[in-house]
């Protein structure tokens, strides 16, 4: 990796508590028209836990985390994120639990017009308009040097790389301290170099603010590199969960074409 890589966050948090479960996940199941894309889900999330969703295209995995921020609504089943009933909740009581839970999304979704300051200062302003400028820019300085690009917070998005965009995101989305990371193909159309740096970039998210994610992938690079567990997904459907290293072990020719086995 090259030296632009080490942006390490300084270690402060301990291994993620299993007896612990933040997301709690039952039997879920959504279809568009006739076609059925999660087909009776059910998993849980552990504290501080890095759960990497691994699957082919086209497989539920992206569905599967915008269920559980009811930017999809499904059909049946129930999720319990940090102890709440999402199914059950009003708009105010939802929009309160997604101040908790930061969303990378594959495009990143910044904000074109923006510099990467607004596009930083947005979520704070937006979230809690009680904060002074002050700390606003006390913030806007500490992502941006987790990251490693102190240097760009007056660019804008046009000028920044497809790496540089992503980790600006990803700034954006722990800028306000969530306690859930959900993460929609994260190196998807980065180089192996760039990757490699998010890939390490969510390991330091992790180890500094203790949050509990769900990385979707079919990277198994990045999987190797930030699973504490995984699940598979095939057709909307769980069919094998544990670690890298006990799927690996697996004898169902599907698992193992995904470690090259096959």
């Amino acid at each position: 990796m090259t030296s632009s890589a080490t942006h390490t966050i300084e270690n402060t948090q301990s291994a993620p508590d299993n007896s612990e479960t933040v997301i709690e996940v039952k039997n879920l199941k959504i279809s568009f028209g006739s076609q059925d894309v999660l087909k009776d889900v059910s998993f849980n999330l552990h504290k501080g836990e890095n759960l990497v969703v691994l699957g082919k295209s086209g497989s539920g995995k992206s569905v599967l985390i915008k269920c559980l921020t009811e930017l999809l609504r499904p059909d049946s089943g129930s999720m319990v994120v940090l102890g709440k009933t999402v199914n059950s909740m009003d708009r105010h009581e939802l929009a309160e639990l997604r101040k908790q839970i930061g969303f990378l999304f594959q495009s990143g979704a910044l904000y074109d017009s923006m510099t990467v300051r607004a596009n930083l200062e947005f979520p704070l302003t937006r979230m809690n308009r009680k904060v002074n400028k002050e700390e606003i820019n006390e913030r806007i300085k500490k992502v941006l040097d987790n990251v490693g690009l102190g240097h760009a917070i007056d660019k804008m998005p046009a000028e920044l790389s497809g790496g540089m965009r992503k980790r600006i995101a990803l700034a954006r989305t722990i800028i306000v301290d969530p306690v859930i990371m959900l993460y929609d193909e994260p190196t998807t159309g980065l180089d192996p170099i760039t990757s490699r740096e998010i890939s390490v970039l969510i390991n330091d998210v992790q180890e500094k603010y203790n949050t509990s994610s769900i990385i979707i992938t079919h990277d198994m690079d990045c999987a190797r590199e930030v699973a504490d567990r995984v699940i598979m997904l095939k057709e909307g459907q769980i069919v094998a969960e544990g670690t890298l290293e006990e799927l690996e072990e697996s004898e169902d020719e599907w698992i193992r074409s995904f470690f090259g086995k096959n």
